[in-house]
């Protein structure tokens, strides 16, 4: 009985495992997009993973508050330390700092932001949930740079969104990639912050394998 019970012990592990590996044979990389035209052409002195406030002595965002937040892994779902992650949106009125053509907006956004992957690969932004702006539908822009490697530019959009169906930088997504670059942006309770999760997965072109 006991040897029957350490067999049946054994095949349950062993099945875990291989879903474990089938759950990790699932990732797929991220799909890459535009960085687009308005990446900042001079950063600011305020860079960091919080841009709800532009400076230690600035107020709060126009907006609502988000955080934004997830994992960079390979495609063995192993965690990337130390990758740089920034981050750039526009503000509650839809316009871009940081750039030649900003002529106004919100002074209290801080517009672009910049971190690193901890030793889980798990990194973390307070920001506004994004808004549409012309005809582009919400989204955030994600640079990643690591080990001395290019780096991934791409894009997260709010699941579901009306306008999402119209994006031409969206359309140029396969079909089957697109749930990949979609977070929720809801809160977990009522008053908030909105909640994006958002992993990013890194094929070996990145990770300098």
């Amino acid at each position: 009985m006991h040897r029957r019970h350490l067999l049946a012990g054994g095949l349950g592990v062993a099945a875990a495992v291989t879903l474990h590996r089938a759950a990790l044979a699932a990732l797929v990389r991220t799909p890459a997009q535009t960085a687009g035209p308005f990446y900042p052409n001079r950063l600011p002195l305020d860079r960091d993973a919080d841009l709800l406030r532009a400076g230690p002595d600035g107020g709060m965002a126009q907006g609502e508050p988000a955080e934004v937040f997830g994992r960079v892994l390979d495609l063995d779902g192993r965690p990337l330390t130390d990758m740089e992650v920034e981050i750039w949106q526009c503000d509650a009125q839809g316009y871009y700092h940081h750039i030649k053509e900003y002529t106004g907006g919100d002074p209290n956004f801080q517009g672009f932001g910049r971190t690193a992957t901890g030793a889980d690969g798990a990194y973390r932004f307070r920001t506004i949930k994004p808004v549409p702006y012309g005809s582009r539908t919400p989204h955030i822009h994600f640079r990643i740079r690591g080990r001395g490697t290019e780096g991934l530019t791409t894009q997260l959009y709010i699941r579901d969104h009306p306008m999402n169906g119209q994006d031409f930088v969206l359309a140029r997504v396969p079909e089957r990639l697109r749930p990949s670059v979609m977070a929720d942006f809801k809160p977990e309770e009522t008053g908030g912050p909105a909640l994006a999760r958002f992993d990013i997965v890194l094929g070996p072109a990145f990770v300098g394998d």
